[in-house]
């Protein structure tokens, strides 16, 4: 009688998913994370739990787990894929060519402030609703990515000699925490009425305001 074994357990050779394997596990994983995405967006992360996930998913429990260690792991992913998206829009309007400083900085915050109130529930997620600290973590290092997208067009400001010498870091720190502060209450009661119009202009109109300009006159 032939006994049938498996040479990779004979040998000791450790066992090697194949492609297939790795491409199933693969777009499992994305159908998670996108589970999670649509959960924060719908209703925020006080509604956002593993078994809610699992289920619009397809998928057991176990099976997000086995994915992510822990609720935090999963929503720390799920931040940081919506929080990048947003990021690259800010970045990609702030570096686009054949304007000044204030336009595009003008420019990038319509675009955040404009995409934040079109999704209210996932903007107030990212901003400002009380998260896990893995997924806390995440948003530090996102805003830190925000000052420095405007403190690279400060500079460049600075260069051209549109702006006055500053320190662009700060500044452009203060740009995002006034963003952010300015649009969590509107985000927090939004219900979709109403124009958004004399809001965005105002937030244009304070972030160029609040730009050392290169014919300011500094007072001692």
């Amino acid at each position: 009688m032939r006994e049938t074994v498996n040479r990779g357990s004979l040998l000791g050779v450790p066992y090697r998913p194949t492609e297939r394997t790795e491409a199933r596990r693969a777009a499992t994983r994305e159908r998670i994370v996108s589970a999670a995405l649509e959960q924060v967006a719908s209703g925020g992360y006080a509604s956002a739990g593993v078994q809610a996930v699992a289920a619009q998913a397809g998928v057991a429990v176990g099976t997000v787990y086995r994915h992510f260690p822990s609720k935090g792991d999963l929503f720390a992913e799920a931040f940081r894929r919506a929080s990048q998206r947003e990021l690259d829009v800010v970045v990609a309007v702030g570096s686009q060519d054949g304007r000044g400083a204030r336009e595009r900085v003008a420019a990038a915050v319509e675009a955040f402030a404009r995409r934040a109130l079109a999704g209210p529930v996932l903007a107030y997620a990212l901003l400002a609703e009380p998260v896990d600290p893995a997924v806390e973590a995440e948003r530090l290092r996102f805003r830190i990515g925000y000052r420095d997208a405007f403190a690279r067009v400060l500079e460049d400001g600075i260069r051209e000699g549109e702006l006055r010498p500053h320190d662009t870091q700060t500044v452009a720190a203060a740009l995002v925490g006034a963003l952010g502060e300015a649009l969590v209450g509107p985000l927090s009661t939004a219900n979709g009425s109403g124009s958004h119009e004399p809001l965005i202009a105002t937030l244009i109109q304070f972030c160029e305001e609040a730009l050392p300009r290169a014919q300011e006159r500094v007072h001692a």
